[in-house]
């Protein structure tokens, strides 16, 4: 399966309409259980009058650029991807809202070396597309002070849609690679757990496969999307819940926080 036609159909829309934007962001927390899973994390790691200074690695829509911007008053945000447009697009609404607070450069994440120093680097859906994956921990681990940490959320290999995911090099990481990865880049791991339990498998079902099976029939079907959500986003909602406030003993995801040593 492809998604970036689909997210590039989306972009399409913000892009025309500037407004949807929180409400696109809104909806992308709605939906997807892995940003409760980031931010999570992001809220456990920093308080909220902490100064964060943050390298968003391969950023897409820039969502949790925006979030740590919104939260934390006195941080300020570096985002990278190959992917330009996404960025440039969020970069007017940033300097708008949040004023010399954000920069972006097009770049490739196992080739560029950050001069700043970070004490906050996240990698979501990333390092899944990337052959080279040691080099980027390499450079994740070089731009970070001591004590920084590092979110890293990614697919199991556990997960069958990722083995049939066309932008993917690997299906997924077993929990034991990516510890070992880390470790050999030098990193703590503080936390290595499994996302997309059970539950949050079959909320991904109603939330996404679902719907998106419907549009590949036809695009006028997305009429009756409202109704389908109206209709089953408590259902999805609750999964949602119970899955980030379990102890899942296997996953679709995997969620890491590691830091660097003080």
């Amino acid at each position: 399966m492809k998604y970036d036609p689909v997210k590039n159909l989306v972009f399409s829309a913000v892009r025309s309409f500037p407004g949807l934007r929180k409400l696109f962001f809104k909806a992308l927390d709605m939906l997807f259980l892995r940003q409760w899973y980031v931010k999570k994390k992001m809220a456990l790691s920093f308080d909220m009058e902490q100064k964060i200074n943050f390298y968003d690695a391969g950023a897409g829509f820039c969502q949790y650029s925006d979030y740590i911007l919104k939260h934390w008053m006195h941080s300020k945000v570096f985002a990278l991807d190959l992917k330009t447009d996404y960025l440039k697009d969020y970069a007017i609404s940033a300097e708008q809202n949040y004023p010399q607070r954000f920069k972006w450069i097009e770049g490739d994440l196992v080739l560029y070396k950050p001069e700043t120093k970070f004490n906050l680097v996240a990698a979501i859906d990333i390092l899944e597309h990337i052959e080279d994956d040691k080099q980027v921990l390499k450079n994740f681990f070089d731009c970070m002070i001591p004590g920084g940490k590092l979110i890293i959320s990614t697919p199991s290999n556990l997960d069958e849609a990722a083995k049939f995911t066309a932008e993917h090099v690997r299906p997924g990481y077993a929990p034991e690679e990516l510890k070992s990865k880390l470790l050999q880049a030098g990193f703590i791991i503080e936390s290595l757990e499994f996302s997309y339990g059970k539950l949050g498998k079959l909320s991904w079902l109603f939330a996404m496969k679902y719907p998106l099976t419907l549009l590949s029939h036809s695009k006028l079907l997305i009429v009756l999307l409202p109704i389908y959500y109206l209709l089953l986003y408590p259902f999805i909602f609750w999964l949602m819940k119970k899955d980030i406030n379990s102890l899942n003993v296997k996953g679709n995801g995997l969620i890491a926080v590691a830091q660097k040593p003080v």
